[in-house]
């Protein structure tokens, strides 16, 4: 495994539901499932051969509460859970959790969780961090939260899921990428991949070039701006 991305465990009894999350967690640039377990006597094993950077666990497993797992354990965790009890909320939260979803939730809503904790962990990365740093991460936790205004291209301009997410593909690709190859990754339309990328790119937060065919029209192509 590419120690530069984040590994992540995923605890669930229903062997159905852990796999569908692992697939979320794969398709997601930066991210690679670390193992896919059933029970808290799983995860206790492969936790203590393996390093993880998260945990995404359910409340109610065979043999215990994913709280007191949570509680116990090193590395991040976020619940993904059908139970709404008031006291678990707080009790989770208490514990270290990082994010609460309650089942079911769209696809999409995991994936931007996941790419709000990569922005989360970039931005405390470092020895010391400014306020700022840390009120910036906090919200990361929670990206539908921040209200958005809308540009003149139709997509927001500020902190959005769907721009954080196209932003992250292309980033951690080892190559340029076309607006359908960033649309196949993140599970969005290729004109909604277009509308942000434009919109990146007019922020500067991407570029843009044009790939040539041996036929046919360039394709445009983009990739993160080089440094330096």
């Amino acid at each position: 495994m590419d120690r530069g991305e984040l590994s992540v465990l995923v605890v669930d009894d229903d062997f159905r539901v852990a796999n569908l999350h692992a697939g979320i967690v794969s398709a997601l640039p930066g991210f690679v499932v670390g193992a896919t377990v059933n029970s808290i006597a799983a995860a206790r094993a492969v936790l203590a051969e393996g390093s993880f950077e998260l945990a995404l666990v359910d409340v109610y497993l065979p043999d215990g509460s994913g709280v007191d797992l949570v509680r116990e354990i090193a590395c991040d965790a976020m619940m993904l859970t059908a139970a709404t009890e008031s006291e678990t909320v707080r009790a989770a939260l208490s514990a270290g959790a990082l994010g609460y979803l309650v089942k079911p939730f769209d696809h999409a809503v995991l994936a931007a969780r996941l790419a709000g904790y990569a922005r989360y962990r970039r931005l405390l990365g470092g020895p010391e961090v400014t306020a700022a740093d840390v009120d910036a991460a906090l919200a990361a936790l929670r990206p539908g939260a921040a209200a958005a205004s809308v540009s003149a291209t139709g997509v927001t301009a500020a902190a959005s899921p769907t721009k954080d997410l196209v932003l992250q593909a292309v980033r951690s690709a080892d190559s340029a990428l076309s607006a359908a190859q960033v649309a196949a990754a993140i599970g969005i339309s290729r004109a909604t991949a277009q509308r942000y990328l434009a919109n990146l790119v007019g922020m500067g937060d991407l570029r843009m070039q044009l790939r040539y065919g041996s036929t046919g029209r360039p394709e445009q192509e983009y990739s993160a701006p080089r440094r330096g």
